[in-house]
């Protein structure tokens, strides 16, 4: 019983010292990429930070616009779930905002300065989220690395910015980053089950005819 409740009692200090350091690390790398302030990154990043939604609607809409003049179907649909992706990562990342309640970090530190929009709470990034979503669809779907590299690094410096900004931890930048990277993911998946099962159930029709 003793060691049982030693045990708890071990687990409960470990925890929280983890939970300390990251919080720790958490702040004090958001205060080393926010107080490097200039006039240059500050108008830079807010131009990044405000691209994301535009990207989000120019990527799909060009892909779509693409398989039009090519008469191709499948990039027609591939247009389809990169909106889908990006409608799944907009809802996880709002779920887990309302769920966690995380304060922006501005709000939570007095020496953090808000330097562009931030409303709402914090985890994860939803700009982030929205960026990788884009990043990882493309880079899917157009498996080349002047595709790829291009993409993430947008993504990359769309997060960068919600820190430089002040209105994003560390780990909130993170966070978006997997939610964005895994909902477009996942659409690509469901994409090629779809497609395989469709294909099966053409082909035992024809068969069968």
């Amino acid at each position: 019983m003793k060691l049982k409740k030693y045990f708890v009692l071990t687990s409960i200090f470990s925890l929280a010292t983890v939970c300390a350091f990251t919080q720790n690390f958490d702040i004090n790398l958001l205060k080393t990429i926010n107080e490097n302030e200039s006039t240059f990154k500050n108008n830079f990043f807010k131009a990044t930070a405000q691209s994301v939604i535009v990207t989000g609607i120019v990527a799909p809409l060009g892909v779509l616009t693409a398989g039009i003049i090519k008469n191709d179907k499948k990039m027609q649909k591939n247009a389809v779930y990169m909106v889908v992706g990006y409608v799944l990562s907009a809802m996880v990342t709002q779920g887990m905002k309302k769920i966690i309640q995380r304060d922006r970090p501005f709000i939570t530190y007095s020496f953090i300065v808000k330097k562009d929009v931030g409303g709402g709470y914090s985890f994860p990034s939803g700009h982030t989220s929205a960026a990788f979503c884009t990043a990882t669809s493309l880079s899917l779907l157009f498996p080349k690395w002047y595709v790829i590299a291009p993409s993430y690094l947008y993504a990359a410096s769309v997060g960068y910015a919600r820190m430089y900004q002040g209105v994003h931890y560390p780990t909130d930048v993170l966070a978006g980053a997997i939610v964005g990277a895994g909902s477009a993911w996942l659409s690509f998946k469901v994409e090629k089950w779809i497609d395989k099962k469709y294909s099966v159930k053409k082909a035992a029709i024809t068969v069968i005819l």
